[in-house]
């Protein structure tokens, strides 16, 4: 059988099949054309070994004389004895490919009554997609405890980038040697997890931002799971993830399927941002995307300047202040208007009422129709928030149906089953119940046809570390129930976009971004903490899916209080918008709103399209990130002082990415002399360009840079560079 080769954007995908296993000789640099006899590739046999090499499959078995962590674990029970078939010798029967990019290999193990077939795709930007269906040919049902998805990782990648987080904190890195043994991270939230990482990457030594070979993936499900790396003795590595089920969770009758999330994978030879570049090409070319411009797939709608009545009113539903809320946004220039939380009925505080979605007449008499009226009236479109997969106990819902609320026991609580504990006064209403999954479509279904409502922010805000349906663990099934949902009504609502917001980013994945338009990053609006959460999220997604909003003065999560220039400038590199009581907007800061909307507006199309930029620098406090458009023609740059910098200047910091042979004006356009409140710099005298602007080449601006003013800490300079 031959070798199967995948090749795009610089990334080599090479399956090798003679020793009877699919094998990943190579996921890389290009290889190019020519290729030699793989049989000579075959590892030695060491002393005090198996007689034969051993094969890290695409599937790594124990059969195969594998140490490692197994791709496979399951069993079938014969005469009511588990622990049978508990380990395939599977072997390839077809390995097919579509001529292009995409390959299915099919293996096989009749004795142990499995087969696996494999979907293997590099797409046109560099991205790789693998996933698995496992299938049960037996006789008797096959209980599957994990299905994992690997690649093999070169030697040189010594080092190891992950993220972590909790909530307000979410997508910090961490970094560490890669080290003999199995490094696992585990998500068991039954949700996708605050502490999360959105990215694990390997990497050569000291890689950067803009420097070093990266191996990166991604696990694109919003359940359970294990990332991890498997470092055997002999050297090698195995980077990949698994679904992480629960005990009993997933056995297959005979002639059923299992199929693992989709695991994305991405190489790079210029660092993480070329990590970053292969995610993007990928969800711009997508049908479903929005916010793109001047890419291949996507809506090309503009991504909307939102205002979001949160931090603004809180559980304060009174119509007349939300009338003046619209009428302020309206003025600023304002897009979308999102009520949040307190709508319907009972909700006056976070202890009642979900799960009972009906307007609340008590509060809304004549329905949402006024509000949506006066904001529509505005020229703003209208959107809503609701969390369908929660219920409070006291609802009418949990009252009529008691059964209906996920818990460990077979029982509903009205008949003695135990209740998980609860978090912000919440339970989760049980999706895999079919019943249960009808009423909440249904209900959100209504409200849509009832109501001119173009956006949904959809939250989902506790974990749940004892999710079951009827006595058994669910979270699989939970899981796959919730996407239906999301896909049900996207496709009876094709008009209305969705936000995944989950307490912030403890939903942040590929799964949930199929089927959602924007992620809301985090519940912490404090401009400082965003941004280190901004710059990790784009790691993977581009900005125009991260919402980004200015937040108060006084930071409602962290005591801050920060200029209004740099909570705009850290809101303009995302889905921009606000979540303020902009009513108590003082003038000079309204005047700073205007004119960053302004400055939004001109520039989302590059924003939302470009080539995301992460300058390497020495000082750590210090940061200097930006979107280049795709021909390089413009950019802009925020620089950004995170705390107080080791030394009194800045000191020249280069401009990267732009097209060396070309030449750029550069000019400071925030903060402007009008923004002049509390000067944001501690100077005598400026740099001398930062008046009038400066004109040089691509290439000097990236080898000598431009001398920075120095700023104060937790203070920003928004930059724009134009091709002349």
């Amino acid at each position: 059988m031959h070798p199967l080769h995948l090749r795009s954007s610089g990334t080599s995908l090479l399956l090798a099949f003679h020793t009877g296993e699919a094998q990943i000789v190579h996921w890389g640099a290009d290889l190019g054309e020519t290729l030699p006899d793989l049989k000579l590739l075959a590892a030695p046999v060491p002393h005090s070994a198996l007689d034969t090499p051993v094969i890290g499959g695409l599937l790594p078995q124990a059969s195969s004389g594998w140490p490692g962590r197994p791709g496979l674990r399951g069993h079938r029970s014969e005469a009511g004895t588990p622990g049978f078939g508990f380990s395939p010798a599977l072997r390839v029967v077809s390995a097919d490919s579509d001529g292009g990019n995409t390959a299915v290999v099919l293996q096989t193990d009749p004795d142990a009554g499995i087969e696996v077939r494999t979907t293997v795709r590099l797409n046109p930007g560099g991205l790789l997609e693998l996933s698995h269906t496992l299938t049960n040919t037996g006789a008797t049902p096959y209980q599957l405890e994990e299905l994992g998805l690997v690649l093999p990782v070169p030697g040189d990648a010594v080092e190891l980038l992950d993220l972590t987080g909790r909530w307000c904190r979410e997508n910090h890195p961490q970094r560490h040697p890669i080290a003999q043994g199995t490094w696992v991270r585990s998500g068991r939230h039954g949700r996708t997890g605050h502490d999360s990482s959105l990215l694990v990457a390997a990497g050569t030594a000291g890689f950067a931002n803009r420097s070093g070979r990266v191996w990166a993936v991604h696990f694109g499900w919003s359940g359970n799971h294990e990332q991890y790396l498997d470092t055997l003795g002999d050297g090698r590595r195995m980077l990949g993830a698994a679904e992480l089920l629960g005990s009993g969770e997933i056995v297959l009758a005979p002639g059923a399927a299992y199929t693992t999330p989709v695991l994305y994978a991405a190489y790079s030879d210029h660092g993480l941002d070329g990590v970053t570049e292969r995610f993007y090409d990928w969800f711009r070319a997508r049908r479903q995307h929005v916010g793109t411009q001047g890419t291949a797939g996507g809506s090309g709608r503009a991504r909307p300047v939102v205002l979001n009545t949160w931090e603004a009113v809180y559980f304060d539903h009174r119509i007349e202040p939300l009338i003046e809320l619209a009428e302020s946004a309206a003025e600023l220039g304002v897009e979308r208007f999102v009520l949040d939380d307190g709508w319907f009925r009972g909700r006056r505080d976070d202890h009642a009422g979900l799960g009972d979605w009906y307007v609340d007449e008590a509060v809304w008499p004549e329905g949402l129709t006024p509000l949506i009226d006066a904001v529509t009236s505005r020229g703003m479109e209208f959107g809503l928030w609701v969390e369908p997969e929660m219920v409070n106990l006291d609802s009418d819902v949990a009252r009529a149906h008691p059964d209906w609320i996920v818990g460990p026991a077979a029982a509903s609580h009205k008949d003695g089953g135990r209740l998980p504990l609860e978090w912000r006064n919440q339970h989760i209403i049980d999706l895999a119940n079919p019943q249960a999954w009808q009423y909440i479509y249904d209900r959100i279904d209504a409200l849509l046809r009832e109501n001119n409502i173009a956006y949904l922010k959809w939250d989902q805000n506790r974990d749940l570390t004892e999710h079951g349906h009827r006595g058994r663990p669910s979270v699989h099934e939970q899981t796959l129930a919730a996407y239906r949902l999301f896909d049900a009504l996207k496709a009876a609502h094709p008009q209305v976009e969705i936000e995944s917001c989950s307490s912030g980013g403890a939903r942040v994945d590929l799964g949930i971004l199929q089927r959602t338009d924007r992620v809301w990053a985090s519940d912490c609006n404090d401009a400082l903490e965003r941004q280190t959460i901004q710059r990790w999220t784009q790691a993977v997604l581009p900005p125009e899916l991260v919402g980004a909003h200015v937040g108060p003065t006084h930071s409602h999560t962290t005591g801050r209080t920060h200029s209004i220039t740099f909570r705009a400038i850290t809101a303009l590199f995302g889905h921009f918008g606000m979540e303020w009581d902009i009513r108590q907007a003082t003038d000079h800061e309204r005047a700073v709103l205007r004119r960053t909307i302004g400055v939004y507006k001109q520039h989302r199309g590059l924003l939302h399209s470009g080539v995301r930029v992460n300058a390497d620098l020495g000082e750590p406090n210090l940061r200097l990130h930006g979107v280049v458009a795709q021909d390089r023609s413009e950019a802009l740059f925020a620089a950004v002082v995170m705390a107080s910098l080791a030394s009194e200047m800045p000191g020249r910091v280069g401009v990267p990415g732009l097209d060396p042979e070309r030449t750029y004006r550069v000019e400071a356009i925030m903060p402007t002399a009008e923004d002049a409140g509390e000067s944001p710099y501690v100077q005598i005298a400026p740099p001398g360009w930062l008046d009038g602007g400066l004109t040089a080449s691509g290439r000097f601006l990236a080898e000598v840079g431009l001398p920075l003013p120095v700023l104060r800490p937790e203070h920003a300079l928004l930059l724009k560079v134009t091709a002349v």
